[in-house]
């Protein structure tokens, strides 16, 4: 074994038992997340998006990754709890399904030019159907 392996060979194996410590999800934010993390978390959502796709990765996997990354982060640092949606804590299931259309919805509105046609014109008449739906002032 050379000098040089069996020197970092313990630097090796302690990274290996303290990296998982570092990656595992922590509570550091035992509250539920608030709108303004909410708005962060579904911007870091849609740039990963579109930097996917500008990279030539198909937008449903852009989508699922960035939706992922979202709810294990929701999950890990809120235990899944949400203040615009309640007391009660989200499943996982459901944060992928939240997550996802944030990630849409916010590349829709960051980078249009890299969400198919198909998907942008769903977006636009949810946007149109929500406006219909308001209340008035």
């Amino acid at each position: 074994m050379s000098l040089l392996l069996r020197r970092t060979r313990p630097l090796l194996v302690a990274s290996l038992v303290v990296m998982p410590l570092l990656l595992s999800p922590t509570a550091v934010h035992a509250a539920p997340a608030t709108p303004a993390e909410m708005g962060l978390y579904t911007r870091i959502a849609a740039v990963n998006v579109c930097i996917s796709r500008s990279a030539g990765i198909d937008f449903d996997k852009s989508v699922g990754i960035a939706g992922e990354t979202i709810a294990q982060l929701i999950l890990g640092q809120h235990k899944g709890e949400i203040q615009q949606v309640g007391t009660k804590a989200l499943t996982l299931e459901e944060l992928r399904r939240g997550s996802v259309n944030s990630a849409v919805l916010g590349s829709a509105e960051i980078c249009p030019k890299e969400v198919p046609a198909d998907v942008m014109k769903k977006v636009q008449d949810a946007i149109k159907q929500q406006g219909t739906n308001k209340p008035a002032p």
